[in-house]
């Protein structure tokens, strides 16, 4: 199937965009507020893991924080899946969802000077948690734009297919899962490039990113 046959939440588009914003968003709480993940929450369980063993229970919360937040966020999202479930809610939520997304991180860059980092991390995560709760699906496939793990097993997997087996629609799947990785890792390169500048107003950047895919949700039909 061509890109355009799909929904379009589930397209490249999409993706990449939100691949962009999320690749910005752990590099900026990572550099700015305290050393921790918006959103890839794996990376806090294992630093919440080596304090524990290293018996440093002061830093601790630092690394809950961004954790229940992330998990009040996913709740939080679910809640507004529950009530706006029918087919024409659909794109309301969704425009909704990034929305909140923008808000939350445009008040990280005007407070920042103002709060601690946890409060910060935490308004992040549950940014992040609404993205990955929401947008779950590229080309009707499973997929996450705040973990590029899961995407790094899907290159390696369509490489096979493609290169070896000749396969077409694991070559397009191959591109496409680049392209998302590709996106995340020039977001997070330009924010860390960004950041000596803006400092804690580089997550600005994020927010504008956002802004892409909202635009096209509002205004596409299909």
């Amino acid at each position: 199937m061509k890109d355009k046959e799909y929904p379009l939440h589930e397209r490249l588009i999409i993706g990449v965009f939100l691949a962009a914003a999320a690749g910005g968003l752990d590099a900026y709480t990572y550099l700015f507020h305290g050393e921790v993940f918006a959103g890839l929450q794996t990376g806090n369980f294992i630093l919440l893991g080596l304090n524990l063993g290293h018996g440093n229970f002061g830093a601790l919360l630092r690394f809950i924080v961004p954790i229940s937040a992330f998990f009040i966020g996913s709740v939080a999202t679910r809640f507004l899946q529950h009530h706006l479930k029918d087919e024409t809610s659909l794109r309301s939520r969704q425009k909704l969802v990034l929305i909140i997304e923008i808000i939350l991180m445009l008040l990280t860059a005007f407070l920042s000077p103002y709060i601690s980092d946890k409060l910060a991390s935490a308004l992040l995560s549950f940014a992040a948690a609404a993205q990955l709760q929401e947008f779950r699906k590229l080309h009707a496939g499973p997929f996450t734009s705040l973990m590029m793990t899961g995407n790094l097993r899907t290159l390696g997997e369509t490489s096979w297919d493609a290169f070896i087996h000749h396969d077409e629609k694991a070559k397009a799947k191959f591109n496409d899962t680049a392209i998302v990785i590709l996106s995340f890792v020039t977001s997070a390169t330009l924010n860390s490039l960004l950041g000596n500048r803006l400092g804690t107003a580089t997550i600005i950047v994020s927010a504008v990113v956002l802004v892409i895919p909202l635009f096209i949700l509002h205004t596409k039909e299909n």
